[in-house]
């Protein structure tokens, strides 16, 4: 079990390094975090963009990129494509955002020729390392899925496991949050937990423990669990949080960051291969440790 991202890195190093195609790669923070990772042995960088920026930004950064392979390409959306394609045609292991818009990569992704679609529902797992909890969690999805139905909640639930299962969470604990631990039929999160839970006892949903509804105080708290009379697995000892839409979990996702000051790591899922797509917001670190949790990812 990872109790922080420094075990997270360690195990990176172990398993890594993986080729890492970056789109549009002229950006010091994401060339910082490039850096890192190459210099921890987790990542083989091949950058996409305009190669005068990216060895002036190398410069500035103290970044040697004399044996690092960089494919000059001064527009954007063609960036994109490249590094996309990078990843689809088994030449690199992940996909990772530079300075460019997230629909821009995303249509990449999704492009029909090129693209890195399954067939699955593409969605956004964040993982964080706070001091008020035990281990590092999953919170899924923050930034892709709006409104998730309940066959797609099940999918973004396997997408984390998946995940979870990289960082050698064997059998992670899904926790599925609600404003509220009894079913409701007025509240449709809570109804969604209870059917999720029951997939999972059928055998609808594999490799995890799914249960809820779950307030968010008993999901990561076994005394609140305890004092609500709540006898679960999960309870307290969550891996996963389900949030209920896309409002719960970016709110949920902001807070654990602005007001936590939670380390974190954000990866894009359900597609053939990771991407690690930031967000201009988020620090060196967390891209860093956004790289190294793809590169695990990458190695199952």
């Amino acid at each position: 079990m990872a109790k922080s991202f420094e075990n997270l890195l360690e195990l990176a190093q172990k398993r890594g390094p993986k080729k890492v195609s970056v789109a549009v790669a002229q950006d010091k923070d994401v060339l910082s975090a490039v850096k890192n990772a190459t210099e921890l042995k987790i990542a083989e960088p091949i950058l996409v963009g305009d190669k005068e920026k990216i060895l002036a930004i190398g410069k500035e950064i103290n970044f040697d990129l004399s044996g690092i392979e960089i494919i000059h390409e001064e527009d954007g959306a063609t960036a994109c494509r490249i590094a996309t394609e990078l990843v689809s045609s088994g030449k690199a292991d992940v996909l990772m955002k530079g300075l460019i818009d997230t629909s821009v990569i995303m249509k990449q992704v999704l492009d029909s020729e090129i693209g890195l679609r399954t067939g699955n529902v593409i969605s956004h797992v964040a993982v964080f390392d706070v001091p008020t909890y035990h281990k590092v969690f999953i919170v899924t999805d923050a930034a892709m899925n709006i409104a998730p139905n309940l066959e797609q909640k099940k999918e973004i639930i396997e997408n984390a496991v998946v995940l979870a299962q990289s960082l050698d969470i064997e059998r992670p604990k899904v926790a599925v949050l609600a404003a509220k631990e009894k079913v409701s039929p007025k509240m449709e999160a809570t109804v969604h937990a209870k059917e999720l839970a029951d997939m999972n006892k059928n055998g609808e949903i594999l490799g995890c423990l799914v249960d809820g509804p779950f307030a968010l105080d008993n999901a990561v708290s076994k005394e609140s669990a305890i004092l609500k009379g709540i006898d679960s697995e999960v309870a307290g000892d969550a891996d996963i949080l389900l949030a209920p839409d896309i409002e719960a979990g970016n709110v949920l996702y902001k807070c654990l960051s602005f007001l936590a000051n939670a380390k974190s790591a954000g990866l894009i899922v359900g597609t053939k291969a990771p991407i690690v797509l930031t967000s201009r917001a988020d620090n060196e670190e967390s891209k860093l440790n956004s790289i190294a949790l793809a590169v695990l990812m990458a190695s199952r």
